[in-house]
C-alpha cells in the first residue's frame, strides 16, 4: 500500500488526506499546533459557553466547494446554519447596504437605480456558479470547463474596486461593494481587486454565507473523522523542520508557506521553485480581537442587528484611502473592521446572555502595535454603546496570529499578498502550482490556487497531482 504524509492540518491539507485515502493510500497527517484545523478551529474562552472561531468564520467558499460538498460532511455532524440577513455595512448617516441571499432581495433594498444594475452584475454569476465553480475554485492557467459563464465571471473580477464602484451611484451600495472587495486585503485601485467581491457575492446569492453549527471546528473534525474512518492517521505536536524529519513516504503533500516549504526542501527543490517559493510575498495583516458582550450589540442600524457579518468601513472613499493605506503600511486611525456575529444563527456559541463577538481589523504587515482601542472605537462608531456591553475580551496581535498558525507570515491570514501577479500565479509561474519540482513532494496551502478560504480544494488539486504520480489517477491538475 502507498504511504502518504501531510504537512499541516488545515481544510487544505486535510481535504488531500482524504482525498488520497479514498484512493486506498494509507495517510498519515502531521500538525505542529496540539489541535486539528488550522484557521478551522474554535475555542471556549473568555466566558465558560462561548465559542469563539480562532481566524475563518463565515464560509461561503466551503458551502460552494464541489469537493466539500461532496464529501457529505453532515454523516459527520456538520450542520449549517444561516443568518437573517449575510452583511450589512452601515454608514455614518444611519443608511446601510444589506447583502442578503436573495439577489432580488438584495437589489430591493437598494437605493433607486442601483437595484438593476446589482442584479444585472451579480444575478448571472450567481445562476452559473455552480456549474462554473470547479472553474474558479482551480488554477486559472487551463481552458475552463465552462468558458463562456467563467469568461463572465471574469469580466466581473479583473477591473479594480474603485472602478466597479462605479457601476452603482449610491453611497450605500458602493460601500457594501467594496467592503466585501476590502476581502482581498489589497489596494482596491489595483486590477483584480475586485475578484473576491465577484466570488463573494456570487457564492452567498446562491449558498449563502453561512456558520458552522458549534463553530468552525466543527469543518475540521468532520474531515478528522471521515480520514479516520477512510484508514487515515492524525498526529498533532509535531513540527517538521527538515525533510529528514519526515517518515517514510511515497508522497508528501505540504499544507505549509511557501517560504516554509523551501525550508523544509532546502536543498532539494529545484533552483527555479526555490526562489520563486522565497520570494512569495505576505500582504497585510489583522488583528483579531474577541469580545464576550452582554446582551446584543446596540448597533445604530436594525439591520446590523440581524446581520451575521458586520463590516465598518465608512463611505466608499474611506474604504478606499484605508485599504491603500494599509497596504502602504501606514496604521489608519479608523481601521476596516469586521464583525461576526455567528451566535445569531447558531445560538450554542453562547452562554445565556453573553455572547461571543469576533472582531479583526486590516492593520500592516507585521505591525507590533495595539489596535484593540481602535478597533473598539470603529464599532462604537456604529454601536454607541458598545463598550458597556463588554464583559471580557482577548487581543491578538499579527505575531499572536502568527505563532498560532505558522503560514501566517507577518499576521497575513490569506498566506499570501494578493496583488495581480500572486493572485493569477500562485505560487509560481507553472501551469501546475501544486508541484515544487520534487517528484512525488505536492504544495497545497492556501498559496496554492484558489486562494484563501475554507474550500479545500487546493487539497483536492495538489491530491490529484499526487494520485498521477502514483499511477492511481488523472490529475484534475
Amino acid at each position: 500500500m502507498p504511504k502518504a504524509v501531510v504537512v499541516g492540518s488545515g481544510p487544505n491539507g486535510l481535504a488531500a488526506a482524504v482525498r488520497l485515502a479514498q484512493y486506498g493510500i494509507d495517510v498519515t497527517v502531521l500538525e505542529a499546533a496540539d489541535r486539528l484545523g488550522g484557521g478551522a478551529r474554535t475555542t471556549e474562552k473568555l466566558v465558560a459557553g462561548t465559542l469563539h472561531d480562532e481566524c475563518s468564520a463565515v464560509h461561503p467558499t466551503a458551502v460552494l466547494s464541489p469537493y466539500l460538498r461532496e464529501l457529505r460532511l453532515d454523516r459527520y455532524g456538520l450542520r449549517w446554519r444561516h443568518p437573517e440577513v449575510m452583511l450589512a455595512h452601515p454608514l455614518d448617516d444611519g443608511t446601510c447596504g444589506v447583502l442578503r441571499r436573495s439577489v432580488d432581495e438584495t437589489a430591493a433594498g437598494l437605493p433607486a437605480g442601483d437595484g438593476q444594475r446589482w442584479r444585472q452584475a451579480y444575478g448571472p454569476l450567481a445562476a452559473n456558479l455552480e456549474a462554473t465553480a470547479s472553474d474558479l475554485l482551480g488554477p486559472l492557467l487551463r481552458w475552463p470547463s465552462h468558458p463562456v459563464h467563467t469568461a463572465r465571471f471574469g469580466l466581473r473580477a479583473v477591473p479594480p474596486a474603485a472602478l466597479t464602484r462605479l457601476l452603482w451611484r449610491s453611497p450605500v451600495t458602493q460601500s457594501l461593494f467594496l467592503g466585501v472587495a476590502a476581502h482581498v486585503m489589497h489596494d482596491l485601485r489595483a486590477p483584480m481587486s475586485s475578484s473576491v467581491a465577484a466570488m463573494l457575492i456570487s457564492a452567498g446569492h446562491r449558498f449563502g454565507w453561512p456558520v458552522a453549527e458549534g463553530g468552525s471546528q466543527a469543518i475540521t473534525d468532520a474531515l478528522a473523522a471521515l480520514l479516520r474512518d477512510l484508514g487515515g492517521k492524525t498526529v498533532t505536536g509535531t513540527r517538521i523542520k527538515r525533510s529528514s524529519e519526515l517518515p517514510d513516504a511515497d508522497v508528501v503533500v505540504l499544507d505549509t508557506s511557501p517560504s516554509a516549504a523551501a525550508r523544509i526542501f532546502e536543498g532539494h527543490l529545484p533552483g527555479r521553485v526555490h526562489r520563486a517559493y522565497r520570494r512569495w510575498r505576505h500582504g497585510p495583516a489583522a488583528f483579531k480581537v474577541d469580545f464576550a458582550v452582554r446582551g446584543d450589540v446596540p448597533w445604530s442600524n436594525a439591520d446590523c442587528g440581524v446581520a451575521g457579518t458586520v463590516h465598518l468601513g465608512g463611505d466608499p472613499d474611506e474604504v478606499i484611502r484605508t485599504a491603500r493605506d494599509v497596504r502602504r503600511g501606514r496604521m489608519p486611525d479608523a481601521p476596516f473592521v469586521l464583525v461576526g456575529q455567528q451566535y445569531l444563527a447558531d445560538p450554542s456559541r453562547s452562554a445565556g446572555d453573553v455572547h461571543p463577538i469576533w472582531a479583526y481589523a486590516h492593520v500592516p504587515h507585521g505591525y507590533n502595535g495595539d489596535a484593540t482601542a481602535a478597533i473598539v472605537d470603529q464599532i462604537e462608531r456604529f454601536a454607541p454603546g458598545f463598550k458597556d456591553k463588554i464583559v471580557a475580551f482577548s487581543a491578538k496581535k499579527p505575531a499572536d496570529l502568527m505563532r498560532g498558525n505558522e503560514n501566517y507570515v507577518g499576521g497575513n491570514i490569506l498566506t499570501g499578498a494578493n496583488d495581480p501577479f500572486q493572485l493569477v500565479f500562485r505560487p509560481r509561474l507553472t501551469p501546475h502550482p501544486y508541484d515544487t519540482g520534487i517528484p512525488g513532494v505536492y504544495l497545497c496551502s492556501a498559496a496554492t490556487p484558489p486562494g484563501a478560504g475554507v474550500h479545500g480544494m487546493s487539497g483536492y488539486h495538489a491530491a490529484g497531482r499526487a494520485l498521477r504520480h502514483l499511477g492511481l489517477a488523472p490529475a484534475v491538475q
